[in-house]
């Protein structure tokens, strides 16, 4: 599926993350920038130890942070590390909110055209899908209607529900711009 705003466009794209061909594609990080299991964990084997030896030089972010590594031998050139909230923690819904907002700015900052998103903090995080496709296509929409060098910026979601998800919630969102 596919969105244009102010001749900028959202793509919703479902798969792996570390197949989509951008500038940057964003890292579900955790606080101390680890790449573990999950989405972290295949950008990091996919992309080899250079991004965990970049995260380790870096050595964390605040939760609703954002920060850029390289991409090793991923097909994207960069990697957006962002921090999304864990359930429970407080306030989830302004720290997805800032992860998804951060790692647009960050992706400006840098001179990116185009950057995939994966479905933050609804993995081992424990966030509702519902919740996050709202809140992180709400920003996205709202960022892209704003001064950005960027334009295109992805959602690759994984599994036929995540998407099915994140299509309801763009329709129903884009009804109401």
């Amino acid at each position: 599926m596919e969105y244009d705003v102010n001749s900028r466009k959202i793509i919703l794209l479902q798969g792996d993350i570390t197949e989509v061909e951008a500038d940057a594609i964003v890292n579900p990080a955790n606080k101390d920038l680890i790449l573990g299991g999950g989405v972290a964990g295949v950008i990091r084997r996919k992309g080899g130890p250079e991004i965990q030896a970049e995260c380790d030089k870096i050595g964390g972010t605040f939760v609703g942070g954002a920060v850029i590594t390289t991409a090793g031998k991923l097909k994207a050139k960069y990697v957006i590390h962002a921090v999304g909230p864990r359930m429970g923690e407080g306030d989830e819904d302004e720290k997805l909110k800032n992860a998804t907002l951060n790692s647009l700015k960050v992706a400006d900052e840098n001179g990116l055209k185009s950057i995939v998103f994966p479905a933050i903090s609804t993995g081992i995080f424990g966030f509702p899908k519902d919740r996050c496709a709202n809140i992180m296509l709400s920003t996205v929409i709202e960022y892209l209607k704003k001064d950005t060098g960027l334009e295109r910026v992805m959602f690759c979601l994984y599994d036929d529900n995540t998407y099915r998800i994140f299509e309801e919630t763009l329709k129903k969102l884009t009804r109401q711009c």
